[in-house]
Order: structure tokens, then sequence, then C-alpha cells
């Protein structure tokens, strides 16, 4: 058995920070597709921001078509969409901690790692990557990811 101080309780109390939540959107991404924001960020009290950006798929801003060109030309385009939400929320690349990626194809997989290491080209995030049946407008990946700066 052990005992339980009661201090470190109060600071845990005390450490629980308050919040603002804020839609992050940019006409230099697509407008989404269905009823969702391009991102969301979380602003502690401290100053702290959590970014959550919504999937990305090779969507062209300026024409809403997906681009063609295959696996690296959606990836490119869809990573250079995240870009720039990231811009509108004051983060980058860099800030990027986690990426969820999901491709139609695993056969793939190496075509689309030579666009994401292009964009990730120092301290890549932690990612998971799986294969899915299909994704919106016909696309071959999707991309989501979450940041966390100041």
């Amino acid at each position: 058995m052990f005992a339980v101080s009661s201090f470190p309780l109060a600071l845990l109390f005390f450490s629980c920070e308050a919040l603002t939540r804020t839609v992050v959107s940019t006409p230099d991404a697509p407008a989404a597709i269905g009823p969702y924001s391009q991102a969301i960020m979380l602003t502690l009290s401290s100053g702290e921001k959590l970014l959550h950006v919504s999937g990305q798929i090779g969507l062209d801003p300026s024409t809403g078509a997906l681009v063609g060109g295959g696996i690296v030309n959606q990836t490119s385009r869809a990573l250079l969409n995240i870009g720039s939400i990231l811009d509108a929320a004051g983060a980058g690349p860099a800030d990027v901690t986690e990426c969820t990626c999901l491709l139609t194809d695993l056969a793939d997989y190496s075509a689309f790692n030579t666009a994401y290491a292009s964009f990730f080209a120092t301290a890549p995030p932690a990612r998971a990557a799986v294969q899915v049946a299909s994704l919106p407008r016909g696309a071959l990946c999707e991309i989501k990811c979450s940041a966390a700066f100041s």
C-alpha cells in the first residue's frame, strides 16, 4: 500500500489550463467538401497551440478538381494543402507531430514516401499509413495531421 499526498493532486487541479478553440480556414487550401473545418486550433492559456488538420486529398484549391498524374502528384498536392493550412495557423511542417496517411493501394507506398519525405525534410513526424477501400473524389491518398507550437 502507498500513501497519496494531497500536494500532487492540488498541482493537477491548478495546472489545468483554459483553452480557446479556433477554426482555421484559408482559401489557399480546398474548401471542406463536407461538414468539417480545414483545421481546429486549440490555444492554451500558456500560449502553446495544438492544431488538428483535417484529412487533405490532392484537390487543387483554385479549381476544386483532383490533380492528375498519379500518387506522387496527389501526395504533393495534399501536402501543399496541409502546408497552406499550417501557414494560416502560424505553424509549419517542423511543428507537425503526427500524420495519418490513407492510401487506396499500398503498392504506391514507396512513391508516396518519396513525395512525403520531401515535405518533411527535417524531423519527420510520427506516422501511420494504412490501405483503405476508397477515398473521397476517387483520391489515391489522404493525409491528416496534428501540430504543436507556440
